[in-house]
């Protein structure tokens, strides 16, 4: 069985945690009501803020800029004044029916929480369980569609990263090579520095 979380690790190579700090994470998921995934967390530390292959960006908690717990309450609060049911047509694509949940929230205990993001107009959130899979991932695509995929971020991530369909409908793009990452400005005078990851053999 692949252990995604190691396996992403292997793909992006040695993360340079920068801002890796318990206290900001505690901090975050008190103020959320729920533990945020732990894969997730440990990807983020390594890596955060950055921005990978060009369109995936990460944030992190204890960063002032790209500073997640501000993504999380900005996403959240537009989230709940969207208009997401009108791209609903059934069952199969209604989050409240994969999440199982009576109703949709945003940034809430037992709603859905924006986790990350793309420049293409995807939007990825954590669920409490997804198709019956604790904190699973959803997915609203570019089209607006909703997609729930029960798997780990980890997993995700490595899925979207190999060029998986998993940020939405017709989403799949295989980026051959080392995957880019491009380390985001976090003070004043910083400029963004790219990195690559270790050859793939892709």
């Amino acid at each position: 069985m692949t252990d995604y979380l190691q396996a992403v690790f292997a793909m992006l190579g040695p993360g340079e945690e920068r801002f890796a700090d318990p206290a900001a994470w505690l901090s975050l998921e008190e103020e959320l009501g729920r533990r945020l995934p732990t894969d997730y967390k440990q990807i983020v530390d390594a890596y955060a803020p950055v921005q990978l292959n060009g369109h995936l960006y990460l944030s992190h908690p204890a960063s002032e800029s790209w500073n997640l717990g501000e993504k999380i309450r900005s996403a959240s609060k537009a989230w709940s004044e969207s208009a997401w049911e009108s791209y609903v047509t059934g069952p199969d694509d209604d989050p409240r029916v994969f999440c199982n949940l009576p109703q949709l929230s945003f940034g809430t205990a037992e709603g859905l929480v924006p986790l990350a993001a793309t420049d293409q107009g995807a939007a990825v959130f954590g669920a409490p369980q997804v198709h019956g899979f604790s904190d699973g991932v959803v997915v609203q695509g570019e089209e607006g569609d909703w997609g729930g995929y029960p798997m780990t971020f980890a997993e995700w991530l490595y899925r979207y990263l190999i060029g998986e369909e998993m940020a939405g409908w017709d989403s799949a793009t295989f980026y051959p090579g080392p995957v880019l990452l491009e380390y985001l400005p976090t003070a004043p005078g910083q400029r963004t520095r790219d990195a690559h990851g270790p050859e793939r053999g892709m």
